[in-house]
């Protein structure tokens, strides 16, 4: 695709790379990760060694997000609105940047030939009506499923695999 966006023009090109399937046999290692906010991923391997990755510094970052686009969001000028556009381009890039680093460090940490498990979050709601309305955005708005998505197709480039396990 060619691409003009905002006087510059880019070239996206997709591409095809075709990789041997996951092979159980060779006594794979497995990671088991949990996802969350406070801390982004806590990850336990086969070795018994756990590994934290803060995601404190990223949640603050997010509420100075929120902040500046409800100030933005008032004044509701045409100014307003086109910097509203041009920090939500910003915000998205930045937290696909995060989710993109956790993944490549996941993936450089543990190599070839690894069983990544996940909770399968798809079909779980967080319910937001006890929290105050602080935290209420942050659990809306987490993008699990990219950095699922992320790790997913670095894993299988490598000869890993992610599996999807029930939450429960």
């Amino acid at each position: 695709k060619l691409i003009h966006n905002q006087g510059k023009w880019f070239l996206h090109i997709g591409i095809t790379k075709e990789v041997s399937d996951f092979d159980t046999k060779n006594d794979p290692q497995i990671v088991g990760i949990d996802r969350g906010l406070r801390f982004l991923a806590t990850v336990f391997d086969s070795e018994g060694k756990t590994s934290f990755f803060d995601g404190q510094k990223i949640l603050h970052k997010r509420k100075k997000f929120i902040e500046i686009r409800r100030c933005l969001q008032s004044k509701g000028t045409k100014s307003a609105k086109k910097r509203l556009k041009q920090l939500a381009q910003r915000e998205n890039r930045w937290m696909t940047d995060v989710n993109h680093r956790l993944s490549k460090t996941l993936v450089t940490a543990y190599g070839l030939h690894t069983l990544y498990v996940l909770e399968d979050l798809t079909h779980v709601t967080f319910n937001t009506d006890d929290l105050p309305k602080s935290l209420r955005n942050s659990h809306r708005s987490w993008s699990f499923f990219q950095l699922e998505t992320f790790l997913t197709y670095k894993a299988q480039a490598i000869q890993s695999t992610v599996v999807k396990v029930s939450p429960a």
